[in-house]
C-alpha cells in the first residue's frame, strides 16, 4: 500500500507472553508501551482475558475473550438510549459502549501473529451499534452456516466493534453519531489494532472487514478510504491511536480485505438510482407503490447525468450509462443464475409458469412460505443456461417480495410534511439538529417549518446553500461515500468480496454495480469478487463456505504478513 513505507508505527515490539494461563482471567501479562504518550491510554493488556468454551461442528474450543476494550482515548459519552440495545433503554456502558470492541482469540491463534483478524461491524440501516459479543460461552456453531464459527475454526481472531452513528443520543442530549462518526470510529478501531499489533494475536496487516446493509456500506467506505488525511481532525477529536501532538498521523488505517453484503451506500445519489430503477420500466405503478409520482419522476430524471459523470465501464469496455444499465443488470442476473446452477447439480430454477417457494421470517417470528409464479426467467434445463430474462417482470417480482420504499427512499424526512420516516436523513446535519436533508431534491422540497433544513427555513436552494455557506452536510455525504475515494490517493483495500441479493429491493442494483465497476478500474485492487447473489433478499453471510474460501485464498496469495513490504 502507498503509505506502508512512509509511516512509522508508534509501537515498541514486545512479544506476546508465552506464560499466560490457558484458563480464567490472568492477573498479569505483557503490555505494549506506546512510543507517543498520547497513545499510552490505548495500550493493550495481553493478560486481561477470560477463557470461554464454545463448540464448533461438534468439537469444543477454548477462546480467549478480551472484553469491552475502549479503542479511543477520548470516548464520547452516551445517554441512556430510547429503544436501546435489545429494545430497552439500559446501556450498561454509557462511557465507551459505542466506541469499544470485543476481541476473541481461538486456541489455534494463541500467540499467532500471522493469522487474519476478522473485523465485524454490526450496523443496520446506518444506525449506531452498541457493543455486542458474537462469540458467547456455551454456544454451538456450524461453520457451514455461521461466519462466526467459520472464522474461529479457521483460526482467525474475531473482533466485534461498536460505533456511533445515526440515532445515538449523547450524554449532553445532542446527536454525536452524525456522519462521518461511524467511519471515524471504525478507522479508530483499525488504528487500535495496528498500534497494538505486536502485543495481540493476529496480524493487523490481514484485517478482513465484514458488514451487512448499513454495515456493508460502512465497511465499503472503510475499505475505500484508507489513510485519507480528510479524517485526521475527526480522529484527533476522539483520541484515536496514532495522531501525534501536531495532528499528524503515525498509524495506518487501511485494511486488507472487504467482505460487504448489500451495502446501503452512495447515499447522496441513492435516491436517484432507486427512483430510476423502479420507474424506468414503470415498476412503481405496476406494483401499486407510487404514492408520490411527481417526486419519483423528478428524482429519477437526475440519474442519467449522475451515472454519466462517473465515467465507468463494463468488463467488455462499453460505457456504463443509464442507456446501458438495464442490460448490465440483466447480464448480472443471468450470471447469478448460471453461477448458482453450475455450483451444484441439485440446484434448479423453476420453469416459466412454475413457482418460486420463498420462505421468510425475522428473528423471533415463525417462518412463512409464499409462492411466486416465475414469469420472468427462462432456463434451458439441458444446458442449464438462461435463455432470457424479462426485466419488466423481474423488477415487479423483486418489488413484490417487499413493498418499495417511499419517494424519496433515503432522504424523506422533511419532504411533503414527513417528520416520522425512518430514512437516513438523521445521519446528517450538526449534532444539535435532529436531521438535515442531504440531497438536492429533498432540500428543495422540504416543507416542514422550523426544522432548520431546506429552502423553506434557509431561503437558499441546495446549490446556494452548499456554495455560499460554511456547511457540513456536503462534507458528511462525501466522507461516507466510497465512490469518492476509490481510484484516488487513498489506500483502497486490495481485496473485495461484494454480494447483493437478486431479490433485494432495499437499494438499487445500480449501487453495487457502480461500486464493482469503480473498484475494477482502481489499480490498487488486486482481487475483486462481485456478484448478485441468486435468490437472496436484503441479507448477509448466507454464503459462508464461499466467502471463507475466498478469504483463505487472498490471504494465501498475499503471503507472510510479517515479511517486510507485505502489507497487502
Amino acid at each position: 500500500m502507498a503509505l506502508a513505507s512512509s509511516l512509522v508505527l508508534a509501537t515498541v515490539a514486545v512479544p506476546a507472553s508465552a506464560a499466560v494461563a490457558a484458563t480464567g482471567a490472568a492477573p498479569s501479562g505483557h503490555r505494549l508501551q506506546a512510543a507517543d504518550p498520547q497513545d499510552a491510554a490505548l495500550d493493550f493488556d495481553s493478560a486481561a482475558y477470560t477463557t470461554i468454551t464454545v463448540t464448533i461442528d461438534g468439537r469444543p474450543m477454548s477462546v480467549r475473550w478480551y472484553k469491552e476494550i475502549c479503542y479511543v482515548a477520548k470516548p464520547v459519552a452516551a445517554a441512556q438510549q430510547p429503544g436501546g440495545p435489545g429494545g430497552g433503554t439500559t446501556v450498561p456502558d454509557t462511557a465507551c459502549g459505542y466506541q469499544s470492541m470485543n476481541v476473541f482469540v481461538p486456541e489455534s491463534a494463541f500467540g499467532d501473529q500471522r493469522t487474519p483478524v476478522y473485523f465485524a461491524v454490526n450496523n443496520s440501516g446506518w444506525r449506531a451499534s452498541y457493543l455486542r459479543a458474537s462469540v458467547t460461552a456455551g454456544t454451538s456453531y456450524n461453520s457451514a452456516t455461521s461466519n462466526v464459527g467459520a472464522a474461529l475454526k479457521a483460526g482467525y481472531v474475531f473482533v466485534d466493534i461498536a460505533n456511533r452513528s445515526r440515532g445515538l443520543v449523547g450524554a449532553d442530549g445532542a446527536a454525536p453519531g452524525k456522519a462521518p462518526a461511524a467511519v471515524v470510529d471504525a478507522k479508530a478501531a483499525v488504528r487500535y489494532l495496528r498500534l497494538n499489533d505486536a502485543a495481540m494475536a493476529g496480524s493487523a496487516e490481514r484485517i478482513v472487514i465484514n458488514g451487512t446493509s448499513g454495515g456493508g456500506a460502512l465497511v465499503s467506505i472503510l475499505g475505500a478510504s484508507g489513510n485519507s488525511a480528510e479524517y485526521t481532525p475527526y480522529l484527533a477529536a476522539i483520541g484515536a491511536a496514532g495522531i501525534d501532538a501536531k495532528g499528524r498521523s503515525t498509524v495506518r488505517d487501511d485494511v486488507f480485505a472487504v467482505n460487504a453484503y448489500c451495502p446501503i451506500t452512495d447515499l447522496g445519489n441513492a435516491d436517484k438510482a432507486y427512483e430510476w430503477l423502479y420507474n424506468i420500466l414503470d415498476t412503481r405503478n405496476r406494483t401499486g407503490s407510487n404514492p408520490s409520482p411527481e417526486d419519483a419522476s423528478a428524482i429519477a430524471a437526475q440519474f442519467a447525468a449522475y451515472e454519466r459523470s462517473l465515467g465507468l465501464r463494463n468488463p467488455d469496455g462499453t460505457p456504463l450509462t443509464a442507456a446501458t444499465m438495464l442490460d448490465t443488470i440483466r447480464n448480472e442476473v443471468i450470471r447469478s443464475a448460471e453461477t448458482y446452477l453450475k455450483a451444484d447439480p441439485a440446484h434448479t430454477i423453476p420453469p416459466l409458469g412454475g413457482t418460486f417457494e420463498i420462505t421468510s421470517g425475522g428473528p423471533g417470528a415463525p417462518p412463512t412460505t409464499k409462492s411466486y409464479v416465475n414469469d420472468w426467467i427462462d432456463v434451458d434445463t439441458t444446458t442449464r443456461k438462461v435463455r432470457s430474462v424479462d426485466m419488466v417482470k423481474y423488477l415487479v417480482f423483486v418489488a413484490t417480495q417487499a413493498t418499495l420504499k417511499t419517494s424519496p427512499a433515503f432522504d424523506a424526512v422533511g419532504v411533503n410534511g414527513n417528520t416520522t420516516s425512518g430514512t437516513e436523513t438523521d445521519l446528517f446535519g450538526p449534532p444539535t439538529q435532529k436531521y438535515m436533508n442531504y440531497t438536492e431534491h429533498s432540500w428543495n422540497h422540504n416543507d416542514v417549518a422550523g426544522d432548520g433544513s431546506g429552502l423553506d427555513d434557509t431561503g437558499l436552494t441546495w446549490d446556494q446553500y452548499t456554495a455560499k455557506r460554511t456547511t457540513t452536510v456536503d462534507d458528511q455525504v462525501h466522507l461516507i461515500n466510497p465512490m469518492d475515494f476509490i481510484g484516488t490517493t487513498a489506500d483502497t483495500a486490495p481485496n473485495w468480496y461484494v454480494r447483493h441479493g437478486t431479490r433485494d429491493r432495499d437499494t438499487a442494483f445500480t449501487v453495487s454495480v457502480n461500486l464493482d465497476r469503480a473498484l475494477a478500474a482502481d489499480k490498487q485492487v488486486d482481487n475483486l469478487d462481485y456478484q448478485l447473489a441468486w435468490n437472496q433478499p436484503h441479507a448477509g453471510n448466507y454464503d459462508v463456505p464461499e466467502a471463507m474460501a475466498w478469504i483463505a485464498q487472498v490471504v494465501h496469495s498475499a503471503g507472510d504478513p510479517l515479511t517486510p513490504g507485505r502489507h497487502g
